[in-house]
């Protein structure tokens, strides 16, 4: 949602009239998010302030959610001690999921203001066996053009460290986020999806996740990547286009867009954050993670 729909609480050129075709065609669609902090209604509501009017819950899927179904999928009956937002424990309660504080079966991370108490209570959890389990694995997020927040991959990366504990990362770009949402959306549809296309605007979750589980992915330059980095990704998108509204008039009349290739190649003055931002990144993913020596 965030460099695809909007940016900066504003909406990015074109995207009301994309979402705006989506609907007056019949073509069913969803928002993915990594962002585990809102419930669907609080998207809802936000969308609706933005200027994107006559949507539902049904039409968002948080990692929240992608987290709650793992989790019944896999273990029904565990428990589980949650740090994050109402979006998770929103997500958790209604899978009626039980919050444990002394012997849960997973530590599960997701967004939101952690207190050293509560991590050190995470770091009991886990050390007396329970399991560690974040809901993506964004280390950063951006909340402007000049300011990003800590995510839920930083989080888990503190209590790797402090337990020696290997996190499992849930959300974009793990395939069981995009077979959820695949699942949702032809249950949307109310019929077979004869083909489900990824629009994102990060290489690292969006595209990834699309291509390793065989959809169509569709790269935005209305976001996070730059033209110019995306040559250096061994995997690649199948389209790249300058943003959600070079799609309406194909939405419209059905017709292929002229827009099947690359746009020319241009300067960017987006500030480049520094350092590995998901913890799925090639670097992170072969590093090994031991626990650290206590030194004084």
């Amino acid at each position: 949602m965030d460099g695809v729909i909007y940016r900066d609480n504003h909406l990015i050129a074109g995207a009301d009239e994309f979402v705006q075709a989506l609907t007056a065609t019949g073509t069913p669609f969803m928002f993915l998010t990594n962002n585990s902090a809102p419930t669907p209604d609080d998207l809802v509501v936000r969308l609706k302030h933005l200027g994107i009017h006559g949507l539902s819950r049904k039409h968002f899927y948080t990692s929240a959610l992608n987290t709650a179904d793992f989790l019944c999928s896999t273990d029904p009956n565990c428990t589980v001690f949650a740090l994050g937002e109402g979006g998770l424990l929103a997500a958790l309660n209604e899978r009626k999921i039980p919050n444990d504080a002394i012997r849960p079966h997973y530590v599960v991370v997701g967004e939101g203001a952690i207190s050293m108490e509560k991590l050190t209570k995470a770091h009991e959890c886990i050390e007396r066996g329970a399991r560690l389990l974040a809901t993506n694995p964004d280390n950063w997020c951006p909340v402007s053009s000049e300011m990003n927040r800590p995510g839920a991959g930083a989080t888990a990366s503190f209590l790797e460290a402090s337990t020696g504990r290997r996190a499992y990362y849930l959300g974009k770009p793990n395939g069981y986020m995009f077979h959820e949402a695949r699942r949702r959306l032809t249950a949307l549809a109310m019929m077979e999806t004869e083909q489900v296309v990824m629009i994102g605007d990060t290489m690292e979750t969006d595209i990834r996740g699309a291509f390793e589980s065989g959809l169509s992915a569709y790269l935005v330059l209305s976001g996070s990547t730059q033209f110019e980095t995306v040559g250096d990704y061994v995997y690649q998108p199948t389209r790249v286009l300058q943003s959600v509204g070079d799609l309406t008039e194909e939405i419209k009349t059905g017709t292929p867009s002229d827009r099947k290739n690359s746009p020319a190649a241009m300067e960017s003055s987006r500030h480049e954050r520094v350092g590995i931002r998901h913890q799925t990144d090639i670097f992170a993913f072969h590093k090994p993670r031991p626990r650290p020596a206590m030194t004084k």
